[in-house]
């Protein structure tokens, strides 16, 4: 019988609803506002995005933790103590230890149950990038297929995985170090918003530059034509950090041009949110390469 689970963690930024229909657990990772700390659960149970993002425009910092090595065996082990077998798909590396830590664990719980089977994919994926992932593993394994057929798809197509990405407050982007602090300062005079993708080691990678809110909004869409594969046949995902608005432009834009049919659109989640500011825009889609 095909009976494994698939768990992720709450950097994939799925809503409750979809962690239902895919039948996927979630790992809550922390942020910490205010010196409180919070869990990040995919119902949003200990701060709504609209609370966490009206705290950050007031001026108040984020923070987060990468999941340990005690939560990341804690999440697991349960699953395999019930006889269930484990895949695990990972924030990226690149951005995070979070994979270590998952990875470490999953390493100790193969002693502890040598009749089970724990894997890891480091899916070199953040947001709703990493959230597409998960759809569409959830997918084939629906399909009948075995969890090391799971796991190979995972990796043969996690660098497929396109994530553009635009911000319009180079505040946190020079907070995280991925624009130097002159940067921020012209960018924002000048009203000058950057274009950024994850490339194939995981990392935040700044590409190019665009003179305003709109037209940055504009490149997003402009990417799928360049690099998707087929895209008319494609689920794809938008995530935004509290601008819905916006969100709902680039999705309109990437189905007037391409024939796309559906494009599910959530909440960046504080754990990512707390790098990005509000006013964040993100698109994924399988392309070429990334």
């Amino acid at each position: 019988m095909n009976d494994f689970v698939i768990l992720t963690d709450s950097s994939a930024d799925l809503c409750q609803e979809w962690v239902d229909e895919l039948q996927v657990e979630v790992l809550p990772l922390t942020f910490i506002m205010e010196g409180r700390s919070y869990l990040n659960y995919p119902d949003n149970r200990e701060m709504s995005p609209a609370e966490f993002y009206q705290k950050e425009r007031e001026g108040v910092l984020a923070t987060t933790n990468a999941v340990n090595l005690v939560q990341a065996t804690e999440a697991i082990e349960p699953h395999l103590r019930a006889g269930k077998d484990v895949l695990v798909l990972a924030f990226s590396s690149g951005l995070s230890t979070t994979c270590s830590s998952l990875q470490m664990a999953a390493n100790e719980l193969k002693e502890k149950y040598p009749d089970r089977k724990v894997y890891v994919v480091d899916t070199l994926c953040a947001s709703l990038g990493q959230g597409m992932l998960v759809d569409y593993v959830c997918r084939e394994r629906a399909k009948g297929k075995s969890i090391e057929e799971v796991r190979d798809w995972a990796e043969a197509n996690k660098l497929r995985q396109c994530h553009w990405f635009t911000v319009n407050d180079l505040f946190f982007l020079k907070r995280g170090g991925r624009v130097s602090a002159a940067t921020a300062v012209v960018g924002t005079m000048l009203q000058i918003k950057p274009v950024l993708h994850v490339d194939d080691e995981g990392h935040l990678i700044n590409v190019a530059k665009a003179r305003g809110r709109k037209a940055s909004l504009l490149a997003l869409a402009d990417k799928v034509g360049e690099l998707a594969e087929d895209p008319a046949e494609q689920l794809m995902y938008i995530s935004h950090s509290d601008c819905e608005e916006d969100a709902r432009f680039v999705a309109d834009e990437v189905k007037k041009r391409y024939g796309v049919r559906e494009i599910r659109i959530n909440n960046i989640g504080p754990v990512i949110g707390a790098h990005t500011g509000p006013g964040c825009v993100a698109l994924f889609f399988f392309g070429k390469h990334r």
